[in-house]
Protein backbone atom coordinates (compact mmCIF):
# COMPACT_ATOMS: atom_id res chain seq x y z
CA UNK A 1 0.00 0.00 0.00
CA UNK A 2 3.02 2.54 -0.03
CA UNK A 3 3.77 4.86 -2.88
CA UNK A 4 6.14 7.65 -3.39
CA UNK A 5 4.25 11.17 -2.29
CA UNK A 6 5.50 14.23 -3.99
CA UNK A 7 7.54 16.63 -1.74
CA UNK A 8 4.64 19.49 -1.32
CA UNK A 9 1.57 20.50 -2.42
CA UNK A 10 0.71 19.66 -6.16
CA UNK A 11 -0.21 23.26 -7.61
CA UNK A 12 -3.47 23.65 -9.17
CA UNK A 13 -4.65 21.89 -12.33
CA UNK A 14 -1.20 19.71 -12.23
CA UNK A 15 -1.25 15.98 -10.92
CA UNK A 16 0.73 14.18 -8.84
CA UNK A 17 1.59 10.89 -6.96
CA UNK A 18 1.04 10.56 -2.97
CA UNK A 19 0.97 7.98 -0.17
CA UNK A 20 -3.24 6.71 -0.07
CA UNK A 21 -2.13 6.98 4.07
CA UNK A 22 -2.04 10.65 3.48
CA UNK A 23 -4.85 11.37 1.58
CA UNK A 24 -7.37 8.95 2.37
CA UNK A 25 -10.01 10.01 6.02
CA UNK A 26 -10.10 8.01 8.72
CA UNK A 27 -12.18 4.88 8.71
CA UNK A 28 -15.41 6.17 9.31
CA UNK A 29 -19.35 5.50 8.61
CA UNK A 30 -19.69 9.56 8.48
CA UNK A 31 -19.71 11.96 5.44
CA UNK A 32 -16.31 13.28 4.38
CA UNK A 33 -16.03 16.90 3.95
CA UNK A 34 -15.82 17.96 0.67
CA UNK A 35 -12.08 18.41 -0.78
CA UNK A 36 -10.11 20.90 -3.18
CA UNK A 37 -10.36 20.49 -6.68
CA UNK A 38 -6.40 20.17 -5.80
CA UNK A 39 -6.59 17.12 -3.78
CA UNK A 40 -9.40 15.40 -6.20
CA UNK A 41 -6.49 15.26 -8.62
CA UNK A 42 -3.88 13.58 -6.21
CA UNK A 43 -2.80 10.25 -7.88
CA UNK A 44 -1.22 7.77 -5.50
CA UNK A 45 -0.75 4.00 -6.26
CA UNK A 46 -2.63 1.42 -5.04
CA UNK A 47 -2.25 -2.08 -4.14
CA UNK A 48 -5.01 -3.54 -6.22
CA UNK A 49 -5.66 -6.55 -4.22
CA UNK A 50 -7.28 -3.96 -2.17
CA UNK A 51 -9.59 -2.34 -4.65
CA UNK A 52 -13.20 -3.98 -4.75
CA UNK A 53 -16.06 -3.10 -7.00
CA UNK A 54 -17.96 0.07 -6.17
CA UNK A 55 -21.88 -0.77 -5.60
CA UNK A 56 -22.70 2.73 -7.29
CA UNK A 57 -20.54 1.80 -10.24
CA UNK A 58 -23.09 1.97 -13.37
CA UNK A 59 -21.70 -0.66 -15.30
CA UNK A 60 -23.26 -3.80 -14.47
CA UNK A 61 -23.11 -5.68 -17.40
CA UNK A 62 -19.28 -6.40 -19.38
CA UNK A 63 -17.76 -5.82 -15.94
CA UNK A 64 -14.69 -8.25 -16.82
CA UNK A 65 -12.13 -7.43 -18.19
CA UNK A 66 -11.61 -9.01 -21.96
CA UNK A 67 -8.49 -10.96 -23.05
CA UNK A 68 -7.17 -7.61 -25.51
CA UNK A 69 -7.25 -5.37 -22.44
CA UNK A 70 -5.18 -7.91 -19.56
CA UNK A 71 -2.66 -8.51 -22.30
CA UNK A 72 -2.32 -4.58 -22.81
CA UNK A 73 -1.96 -3.90 -18.77
CA UNK A 74 0.92 -7.03 -18.45
CA UNK A 75 3.07 -5.08 -21.03
CA UNK A 76 2.23 -1.49 -20.14
CA UNK A 77 0.26 -1.60 -16.93
CA UNK A 78 -2.46 0.68 -16.62
CA UNK A 79 -2.00 4.15 -18.35
CA UNK A 80 -5.46 6.25 -16.85
CA UNK A 81 -5.71 6.47 -13.12
CA UNK A 82 -9.20 4.61 -11.64
CA UNK A 83 -11.61 6.28 -9.29
CA UNK A 84 -12.05 4.71 -6.07
CA UNK A 85 -13.68 6.18 -2.64
CA UNK A 86 -12.34 4.62 0.50
CA UNK A 87 -14.28 2.02 2.18
CA UNK A 88 -14.48 1.62 6.15
CA UNK A 89 -12.68 -1.81 6.06
CA UNK A 90 -9.65 -0.17 4.77
CA UNK A 91 -10.22 -1.24 0.87
CA UNK A 92 -11.06 1.10 -1.89
CA UNK A 93 -14.01 0.96 -4.23
CA UNK A 94 -13.92 1.72 -7.72
CA UNK A 95 -16.17 3.55 -9.17
CA UNK A 96 -14.24 4.67 -12.37
CA UNK A 97 -12.20 1.82 -13.97
CA UNK A 98 -12.87 -1.27 -12.02
CA UNK A 99 -12.38 -3.36 -15.36
CA UNK A 100 -8.90 -1.74 -15.96
CA UNK A 101 -8.28 -3.07 -11.98
CA UNK A 102 -9.33 -6.37 -12.49
CA UNK A 103 -6.83 -6.80 -15.36
CA UNK A 104 -4.35 -5.83 -12.86
CA UNK A 105 -4.99 -8.09 -10.50
CA UNK A 106 -4.97 -10.85 -13.35
CA UNK A 107 -1.49 -9.68 -14.33
CA UNK A 108 0.02 -9.51 -11.14
CA UNK A 109 -1.44 -13.17 -10.67
CA UNK A 110 1.11 -14.77 -13.55
CA UNK A 111 4.09 -11.63 -13.04
CA UNK A 112 6.15 -13.78 -10.85
CA UNK A 113 6.19 -16.90 -13.04
CA UNK A 114 5.99 -14.89 -16.24
CA UNK A 115 9.11 -12.77 -15.19
CA UNK A 116 7.20 -9.63 -14.96
CA UNK A 117 7.16 -7.08 -12.53
CA UNK A 118 4.34 -6.25 -10.04
CA UNK A 119 2.53 -3.35 -10.77
CA UNK A 120 0.26 -1.26 -8.65
CA UNK A 121 -2.91 0.99 -10.08
CA UNK A 122 -2.76 4.62 -10.11
CA UNK A 123 -5.87 5.81 -9.23
CA UNK A 124 -7.69 9.36 -7.28
CA UNK A 125 -8.93 8.85 -4.36
CA UNK A 126 -12.43 10.74 -3.80
CA UNK A 127 -12.47 11.02 -0.46
CA UNK A 128 -15.60 13.53 -0.82
CA UNK A 129 -17.81 10.78 -2.29
CA UNK A 130 -17.82 8.96 1.02
CA UNK A 131 -21.54 8.67 1.44
CA UNK A 132 -22.74 10.75 -1.53
CA UNK A 133 -24.28 8.06 -3.85
CA UNK A 134 -25.72 9.61 -5.85
CA UNK A 135 -22.85 11.48 -7.02
CA UNK A 136 -20.72 8.68 -7.54
CA UNK A 137 -23.20 6.68 -9.73
CA UNK A 138 -23.35 9.83 -12.19
CA UNK A 139 -19.80 10.46 -12.28
CA UNK A 140 -19.23 6.81 -13.19
CA UNK A 141 -22.62 6.79 -15.53
CA UNK A 142 -21.40 9.92 -17.30
CA UNK A 143 -17.41 7.62 -17.35
CA UNK A 144 -19.30 4.55 -19.11
CA UNK A 145 -22.05 6.64 -21.18
CA UNK A 146 -18.84 7.79 -23.19
CA UNK A 147 -17.63 4.42 -23.82
CA UNK A 148 -19.30 2.62 -27.11
CA UNK A 149 -19.23 -0.56 -25.36
CA UNK A 150 -21.24 0.68 -22.54
CA UNK A 151 -24.90 -1.67 -22.31
CA UNK A 152 -28.18 0.35 -22.79
CA UNK A 153 -29.38 -1.93 -20.12
CA UNK A 154 -26.53 -0.25 -18.00
CA UNK A 155 -27.24 2.87 -18.49
CA UNK A 156 -30.77 2.88 -18.09
CA UNK A 157 -30.76 1.01 -14.97
CA UNK A 158 -27.63 3.41 -13.71
CA UNK A 159 -30.34 6.55 -14.24
CA UNK A 160 -33.37 4.33 -13.03
CA UNK A 161 -30.84 4.23 -9.82
CA UNK A 162 -30.20 7.87 -9.57
CA UNK A 163 -34.01 8.18 -9.54
CA UNK A 164 -34.82 6.32 -6.25
CA UNK A 165 -31.72 7.87 -4.53
CA UNK A 166 -32.64 10.64 -2.43
CA UNK A 167 -30.80 13.94 -3.20
CA UNK A 168 -32.21 17.78 -3.49
CA UNK A 169 -33.94 19.14 -6.32
CA UNK A 170 -31.05 21.53 -7.18
CA UNK A 171 -28.83 18.03 -7.22
CA UNK A 172 -31.21 16.32 -9.79
CA UNK A 173 -31.28 19.38 -12.36
CA UNK A 174 -27.96 19.19 -12.34
CA UNK A 175 -27.38 15.24 -12.70
CA UNK A 176 -29.96 15.92 -15.53
CA UNK A 177 -28.28 18.54 -16.81
CA UNK A 178 -24.70 16.64 -16.81
CA UNK A 179 -26.86 13.82 -18.61
CA UNK A 180 -28.31 15.80 -21.01
CA UNK A 181 -31.55 14.91 -20.28
CA UNK A 182 -34.72 16.22 -19.17
CA UNK A 183 -35.93 15.75 -15.07
CA UNK A 184 -38.86 14.12 -16.85
CA UNK A 185 -36.35 11.22 -18.52
CA UNK A 186 -34.81 10.34 -14.78
CA UNK A 187 -38.26 9.68 -13.40
CA UNK A 188 -38.99 7.63 -16.45
CA UNK A 189 -35.96 5.24 -16.27
CA UNK A 190 -37.66 2.85 -13.72
CA UNK A 191 -40.22 2.38 -16.19
CA UNK A 192 -37.79 2.09 -19.06
CA UNK A 193 -35.89 -0.71 -17.41
CA UNK A 194 -39.05 -2.67 -17.64
CA UNK A 195 -38.29 -2.87 -21.43
CA UNK A 196 -37.56 -6.18 -22.78
CA UNK A 197 -33.93 -6.45 -23.92
CA UNK A 198 -34.37 -6.24 -27.78
CA UNK A 199 -36.84 -3.56 -27.47
CA UNK A 200 -35.09 -1.43 -25.09
CA UNK A 201 -31.68 -1.68 -27.90
CA UNK A 202 -34.21 -0.93 -30.81
CA UNK A 203 -36.09 1.58 -29.01
CA UNK A 204 -32.43 3.16 -28.28
CA UNK A 205 -31.45 2.88 -31.88
CA UNK A 206 -34.58 5.15 -33.00
CA UNK A 207 -33.50 8.05 -30.85
CA UNK A 208 -36.17 7.43 -28.06
CA UNK A 209 -35.84 9.21 -25.25
CA UNK A 210 -36.50 7.53 -21.35
CA UNK A 211 -39.42 8.62 -21.21
CA UNK A 212 -40.58 7.67 -25.07
CA UNK A 213 -39.07 4.29 -23.31
CA UNK A 214 -41.26 4.18 -20.43
CA UNK A 215 -44.35 4.70 -22.71
CA UNK A 216 -43.45 1.79 -25.33
CA UNK A 217 -42.53 -0.18 -21.75
CA UNK A 218 -46.58 0.28 -20.66
CA UNK A 219 -47.64 -1.11 -23.85
CA UNK A 220 -45.62 -3.34 -25.15
CA UNK A 221 -47.47 -6.48 -24.69
CA UNK A 222 -49.69 -4.67 -27.13
CA UNK A 223 -48.98 -6.22 -30.37
CA UNK A 224 -47.70 -4.06 -32.98
CA UNK A 225 -46.61 -1.37 -30.40
CA UNK A 226 -43.20 -0.71 -31.66
CA UNK A 227 -43.61 -0.16 -34.49
CA UNK A 228 -46.62 1.82 -34.04
CA UNK A 229 -44.53 4.30 -31.61
CA UNK A 230 -41.81 4.11 -34.18
CA UNK A 231 -43.89 5.73 -37.19
CA UNK A 232 -45.45 8.41 -34.93
CA UNK A 233 -42.25 9.50 -33.97
CA UNK A 234 -40.80 9.12 -37.57
CA UNK A 235 -43.75 11.37 -38.40
CA UNK A 236 -43.37 14.05 -35.75
CA UNK A 237 -39.41 14.12 -36.43
CA UNK A 238 -39.64 15.00 -40.18
CA UNK A 239 -42.20 17.67 -39.13
CA UNK A 240 -39.18 19.13 -37.54
CA UNK A 241 -41.08 21.29 -35.14
CA UNK A 242 -40.20 19.39 -31.94
CA UNK A 243 -43.95 18.23 -31.28
CA UNK A 244 -45.19 14.80 -30.61
CA UNK A 245 -49.20 14.99 -31.33
CA UNK A 246 -48.69 11.86 -33.97
CA UNK A 247 -46.62 10.17 -30.64
CA UNK A 248 -49.29 10.92 -28.29
CA UNK A 249 -51.96 10.24 -31.15
CA UNK A 250 -50.47 6.98 -31.71
CA UNK A 251 -49.36 6.06 -27.79
CA UNK A 252 -53.54 6.57 -26.90
CA UNK A 253 -54.86 4.24 -29.33
CA UNK A 254 -52.49 1.44 -28.31
CA UNK A 255 -53.31 2.02 -24.01
CA UNK A 256 -56.65 2.25 -25.84
CA UNK A 257 -56.42 -1.29 -27.32
CA UNK A 258 -54.69 -2.68 -24.02
CA UNK A 259 -57.62 -1.84 -22.19
CA UNK A 260 -60.46 -3.34 -24.61
CA UNK A 261 -58.37 -6.22 -24.23
CA UNK A 262 -58.48 -6.43 -20.48
CA UNK A 263 -61.59 -5.72 -20.53
CA UNK A 264 -62.69 -8.46 -22.73
CA UNK A 265 -60.42 -10.60 -20.82
CA UNK A 266 -61.92 -9.36 -17.32
CA UNK A 267 -65.65 -10.10 -18.61
CA UNK A 268 -65.13 -13.26 -20.43
CA UNK A 269 -63.54 -14.72 -17.32
CA UNK A 270 -66.30 -13.58 -14.86
CA UNK A 271 -69.32 -15.20 -17.68
CA UNK A 272 -66.36 -18.60 -17.21
CA UNK A 273 -66.91 -18.33 -13.58
CA UNK A 274 -70.63 -18.27 -13.65
CA UNK A 275 -70.90 -21.04 -15.88
CA UNK A 276 -72.93 -18.64 -18.40
CA UNK A 277 -72.22 -19.42 -22.25
CA UNK A 278 -70.96 -16.46 -24.89
CA UNK A 279 -73.00 -16.91 -27.82
CA UNK A 280 -71.50 -16.60 -31.32
CA UNK A 281 -72.22 -13.48 -33.32
CA UNK A 282 -72.33 -15.22 -36.84
CA UNK A 283 -74.13 -18.34 -38.23
CA UNK A 284 -73.12 -20.81 -40.92
CA UNK A 285 -75.17 -20.83 -44.05
CA UNK A 286 -78.67 -22.70 -43.46
CA UNK A 287 -78.87 -22.58 -39.93
CA UNK A 288 -80.78 -20.37 -37.69
CA UNK A 289 -79.94 -17.53 -34.60
CA UNK A 290 -82.66 -18.94 -32.08
CA UNK A 291 -81.18 -16.35 -29.47
CA UNK A 292 -83.31 -13.67 -28.00
CA UNK A 293 -82.06 -10.13 -25.74
CA UNK A 294 -83.86 -10.82 -22.47
CA UNK A 295 -85.01 -7.05 -22.95
CA UNK A 296 -87.19 -8.49 -25.98
CA UNK A 297 -88.48 -11.14 -23.77
CA UNK A 298 -91.50 -11.69 -21.01
CA UNK A 299 -92.04 -14.54 -18.61
CA UNK A 300 -95.22 -16.62 -19.20
CA UNK A 301 -97.44 -14.07 -17.08
CA UNK A 302 -96.44 -11.01 -19.60
CA UNK A 303 -93.77 -9.79 -16.90
CA UNK A 304 -90.81 -8.35 -17.56
CA UNK A 305 -87.84 -10.84 -17.95
CA UNK A 306 -84.96 -9.69 -15.69
CA UNK A 307 -81.76 -10.77 -15.46
CA UNK A 308 -82.03 -12.41 -11.66
CA UNK A 309 -85.36 -14.27 -12.84
CA UNK A 310 -83.37 -15.67 -15.93
CA UNK A 311 -80.10 -16.69 -14.45
CA UNK A 312 -81.50 -20.11 -13.82
CA UNK A 313 -82.29 -20.69 -17.02
CA UNK A 314 -80.70 -23.56 -19.06
CA UNK A 315 -81.04 -20.50 -22.10
CA UNK A 316 -79.00 -17.83 -19.74
CA UNK A 317 -76.50 -16.35 -22.19
CA UNK A 318 -74.73 -13.65 -23.13
CA UNK A 319 -72.95 -12.12 -26.24
CA UNK A 320 -70.63 -8.72 -25.47
CA UNK A 321 -71.02 -5.09 -26.65
CA UNK A 322 -68.55 -2.87 -28.22
CA UNK A 323 -66.95 -2.11 -24.80
CA UNK A 324 -66.86 -5.84 -24.03
CA UNK A 325 -70.17 -5.33 -21.45
CA UNK A 326 -72.62 -8.26 -21.43
CA UNK A 327 -76.04 -7.99 -23.04
CA UNK A 328 -77.72 -11.04 -21.68
CA UNK A 329 -79.85 -13.62 -23.89
CA UNK A 330 -81.67 -16.45 -24.16
CA UNK A 331 -80.42 -19.00 -26.04
CA UNK A 332 -83.77 -20.12 -27.19
CA UNK A 333 -86.91 -18.69 -25.59
CA UNK A 334 -89.60 -21.20 -27.17
CA UNK A 335 -87.74 -24.28 -25.83
CA UNK A 336 -87.18 -22.38 -22.14
CA UNK A 337 -91.37 -21.23 -22.12
CA UNK A 338 -90.54 -17.29 -22.59
CA UNK A 339 -92.87 -15.13 -24.61
CA UNK A 340 -92.07 -12.96 -26.90
CA UNK A 341 -92.35 -8.97 -25.14
CA UNK A 342 -95.46 -6.85 -27.19
CA UNK A 343 -93.47 -4.50 -29.07
CA UNK A 344 -90.35 -6.42 -29.25
CA UNK A 345 -88.36 -5.51 -32.28
CA UNK A 346 -87.92 -8.26 -35.46
CA UNK A 347 -84.68 -10.03 -34.87
CA UNK A 348 -82.36 -8.22 -37.24
CA UNK A 349 -82.02 -10.16 -40.75
CA UNK A 350 -77.88 -11.24 -41.79
CA UNK A 351 -75.95 -7.82 -42.61
CA UNK A 352 -75.10 -7.70 -46.26
CA UNK A 353 -71.19 -7.81 -46.53
CA UNK A 354 -70.99 -4.17 -47.75
CA UNK A 355 -73.45 -3.47 -44.08
CA UNK A 356 -71.07 -5.37 -42.19
CA UNK A 357 -68.19 -3.21 -43.43
CA UNK A 358 -69.87 0.06 -43.20
CA UNK A 359 -70.64 -1.19 -39.34
CA UNK A 360 -67.29 -1.94 -38.63
CA UNK A 361 -66.18 1.32 -39.69
CA UNK A 362 -68.70 2.42 -37.51
CA UNK A 363 -67.44 1.20 -34.73
CA UNK A 364 -63.68 1.81 -35.15
CA UNK A 365 -64.81 5.73 -35.76
CA UNK A 366 -66.36 5.44 -32.52
CA UNK A 367 -63.46 4.30 -30.63
CA UNK A 368 -60.89 5.83 -32.02
CA UNK A 369 -63.37 9.62 -31.22
CA UNK A 370 -63.14 8.28 -27.58
CA UNK A 371 -59.75 8.16 -27.96
CA UNK A 372 -58.52 10.82 -29.36
CA UNK A 373 -59.95 13.06 -26.47
CA UNK A 374 -57.84 11.70 -24.26
CA UNK A 375 -55.13 13.47 -26.24
CA UNK A 376 -57.47 16.58 -26.99
CA UNK A 377 -57.79 16.99 -23.11
CA UNK A 378 -54.28 16.99 -21.90
CA UNK A 379 -53.60 19.28 -24.78
CA UNK A 380 -55.86 21.71 -23.08
CA UNK A 381 -55.10 21.35 -19.89
CA UNK A 382 -51.23 22.11 -20.69
CA UNK A 383 -52.97 25.14 -22.64
CA UNK A 384 -55.31 26.43 -19.69
CA UNK A 385 -52.05 26.12 -17.32
CA UNK A 386 -49.75 27.62 -19.39
CA UNK A 387 -47.82 30.92 -19.16
CA UNK A 388 -49.79 32.90 -21.72
CA UNK A 389 -52.76 32.34 -24.20
CA UNK A 390 -52.73 33.48 -27.80
CA UNK A 391 -54.42 36.66 -29.19
CA UNK A 392 -56.28 33.60 -31.46
CA UNK A 393 -57.52 31.80 -28.19
CA UNK A 394 -58.77 34.90 -26.23
CA UNK A 395 -60.54 35.73 -28.99
CA UNK A 396 -62.12 32.38 -29.58
CA UNK A 397 -63.50 32.83 -25.98
CA UNK A 398 -64.71 35.93 -26.32
CA UNK A 399 -66.56 35.34 -29.21
CA UNK A 400 -68.07 32.14 -27.93
CA UNK A 401 -69.56 33.81 -24.97
CA UNK A 402 -70.55 37.07 -26.57
CA UNK A 403 -72.49 35.08 -29.21
CA UNK A 404 -74.04 32.38 -27.07
CA UNK A 405 -74.29 29.38 -29.00
CA UNK A 406 -76.77 26.54 -28.27
CA UNK A 407 -73.58 24.56 -26.69
CA UNK A 408 -72.46 26.97 -24.50
CA UNK A 409 -75.51 27.71 -22.66
CA UNK A 410 -76.41 24.24 -22.42
CA UNK A 411 -72.83 23.95 -20.79
CA UNK A 412 -73.51 26.71 -18.38
CA UNK A 413 -77.00 25.31 -17.33
CA UNK A 414 -74.86 22.66 -16.16
CA UNK A 415 -72.74 24.44 -13.87
CA UNK A 416 -70.17 21.93 -14.06
CA UNK A 417 -66.96 23.08 -12.04
CA UNK A 418 -64.83 19.43 -12.13
CA UNK A 419 -64.00 20.04 -15.65
CA UNK A 420 -62.77 23.39 -15.61
CA UNK A 421 -60.80 22.62 -12.48
CA UNK A 422 -59.19 19.79 -14.26
CA UNK A 423 -58.08 21.77 -16.76
CA UNK A 424 -56.96 24.87 -14.98
CA UNK A 425 -55.04 22.37 -12.43
CA UNK A 426 -56.90 23.78 -9.04
CA UNK A 427 -59.08 21.28 -6.85
CA UNK A 428 -62.65 20.99 -7.80
CA UNK A 429 -64.71 23.77 -5.48
CA UNK A 430 -67.42 21.49 -5.40
CA UNK A 431 -65.93 18.12 -4.41
CA UNK A 432 -67.31 18.59 -1.00
CA UNK A 433 -70.77 18.69 -1.24
CA UNK A 434 -70.85 20.41 2.60
CA UNK A 435 -68.97 23.48 1.38
CA UNK A 436 -70.70 23.59 -1.73
CA UNK A 437 -74.34 23.42 -0.20
CA UNK A 438 -73.22 26.18 2.52
CA UNK A 439 -71.54 28.52 -0.18
CA UNK A 440 -72.42 32.39 -0.27
CA UNK A 441 -70.57 33.04 -3.69
CA UNK A 442 -69.95 31.66 -6.85
CA UNK A 443 -67.50 28.09 -6.84
CA UNK A 444 -64.71 29.93 -8.71
CA UNK A 445 -64.94 33.10 -6.76
CA UNK A 446 -61.92 32.81 -4.50
CA UNK A 447 -59.92 31.14 -7.55
CA UNK A 448 -60.72 35.03 -9.29
CA UNK A 449 -60.16 36.56 -6.24
CA UNK A 450 -56.66 35.13 -5.91
CA UNK A 451 -55.37 34.90 -9.46
CA UNK A 452 -57.14 38.15 -10.48
CA UNK A 453 -56.31 39.30 -14.18
CA UNK A 454 -52.93 37.79 -14.64
CA UNK A 455 -54.84 34.06 -15.02
CA UNK A 456 -58.25 35.58 -16.06
CA UNK A 457 -58.47 34.96 -19.53
CA UNK A 458 -57.10 30.74 -18.66
CA UNK A 459 -60.00 30.78 -16.62
CA UNK A 460 -62.35 31.88 -19.29
CA UNK A 461 -60.71 30.06 -21.65
CA UNK A 462 -60.75 26.43 -19.35
CA UNK A 463 -64.82 27.45 -19.57
CA UNK A 464 -65.11 27.86 -23.36
CA UNK A 465 -63.24 24.73 -24.40
CA UNK A 466 -65.15 22.24 -21.17
CA UNK A 467 -67.83 23.34 -23.41
CA UNK A 468 -67.26 22.72 -26.47
CA UNK A 469 -65.76 19.21 -25.21
CA UNK A 470 -68.78 18.38 -23.26
CA UNK A 471 -70.65 18.83 -26.82
CA UNK A 472 -68.24 16.65 -28.52
CA UNK A 473 -68.65 13.53 -25.76
CA UNK A 474 -70.89 10.83 -27.56
CA UNK A 475 -68.43 8.81 -29.48
CA UNK A 476 -70.25 9.42 -32.54
CA UNK A 477 -69.95 13.03 -32.60
CA UNK A 478 -67.49 13.01 -35.19
CA UNK A 479 -70.30 11.67 -38.11
CA UNK A 480 -71.85 15.42 -37.67
CA UNK A 481 -70.15 18.44 -36.26
CA UNK A 482 -72.03 21.52 -36.71
CA UNK A 483 -70.37 24.44 -37.87
CA UNK A 484 -69.57 25.80 -34.04
CA UNK A 485 -67.32 22.35 -33.27
CA UNK A 486 -65.65 22.07 -36.67
CA UNK A 487 -64.45 25.69 -35.40
CA UNK A 488 -63.12 24.21 -33.09
CA UNK A 489 -61.66 21.67 -34.24
CA UNK A 490 -59.90 24.38 -36.25
CA UNK A 491 -59.04 26.51 -33.52
CA UNK A 492 -57.04 23.75 -31.89
CA UNK A 493 -55.30 22.88 -34.58
CA UNK A 494 -54.06 26.32 -35.42
CA UNK A 495 -53.15 26.61 -31.67
CA UNK A 496 -50.65 23.76 -32.32
CA UNK A 497 -52.94 20.65 -31.64
CA UNK A 498 -52.05 17.88 -34.01
CA UNK A 499 -55.41 16.55 -35.31
CA UNK A 500 -55.71 12.45 -35.15
CA UNK A 501 -57.22 11.03 -38.13
CA UNK A 502 -60.62 10.78 -37.01
CA UNK A 503 -60.15 14.07 -35.85
CA UNK A 504 -59.27 15.30 -39.29
CA UNK A 505 -61.42 13.26 -41.26
CA UNK A 506 -64.58 14.45 -39.28
CA UNK A 507 -63.16 18.10 -39.97
CA UNK A 508 -62.65 17.34 -43.85
CA UNK A 509 -66.15 16.40 -43.71
CA UNK A 510 -67.77 19.62 -42.15
CA UNK A 511 -65.39 22.11 -43.85
CA UNK A 512 -67.79 23.58 -45.79
CA UNK A 513 -69.85 24.57 -42.72
CA UNK A 514 -67.30 27.23 -41.52
CA UNK A 515 -64.50 29.46 -41.93
CA UNK A 516 -61.47 30.46 -39.33
CA UNK A 517 -62.97 33.54 -39.27
CA UNK A 518 -67.10 32.66 -38.27
CA UNK A 519 -65.84 31.34 -35.05
CA UNK A 520 -68.64 30.09 -32.12
CA UNK A 521 -70.92 33.32 -33.83
CA UNK A 522 -74.35 33.67 -34.52
CA UNK A 523 -76.86 32.55 -32.62
CA UNK A 524 -78.47 29.08 -31.20
CA UNK A 525 -78.18 25.93 -33.13
CA UNK A 526 -80.50 23.56 -31.21
CA UNK A 527 -78.16 20.71 -33.08
CA UNK A 528 -74.96 21.41 -31.56
CA UNK A 529 -75.49 19.42 -28.28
Amino acid sequence: MSSTATSKAPKKNRTSTADPAETSPATTSEVAPPVTEDQEQLIVRLDPSAIVRDDHNARTTDTEPDDKLIASVKELGIQDAISVRPAPNGTYSAFKGWRRAQALQIANATAKAENRPIRKVPAIIRADLVGRDAMTHLLSLIENDHREQMNQRDRVQAIETLALVEMSEAERDQMARALKIKRAEIRAARQAARLAEEALRRAALQGFDLVQMAELADVEDVRGAAEALEEAKAKDDAEGEGGRGHWDHALARLKQVRADIQAREKTLKELEEADIPLLRDYFPWGTKDTSRPLADLCTALGNPLTVEKHVHCGGHSARLDEESRPIWFCSDPAQYGHKIRPGAKKPKQSMSTEEKEARQRTIAGNKAWKTARTVREEFLRKRCQGKSLSEAARLFAVRTVMNSPYLWAKWCDRQDTETVARYLGVPDPNADPAVSSHRTGGPFDELVERHGKARGWHQIYAQVVAAFEYSLREPKAWQSLDRHQAAYLAHLRDEGYRLSEIEDLSLARNRSQYSPEDTAEDAADPQAA
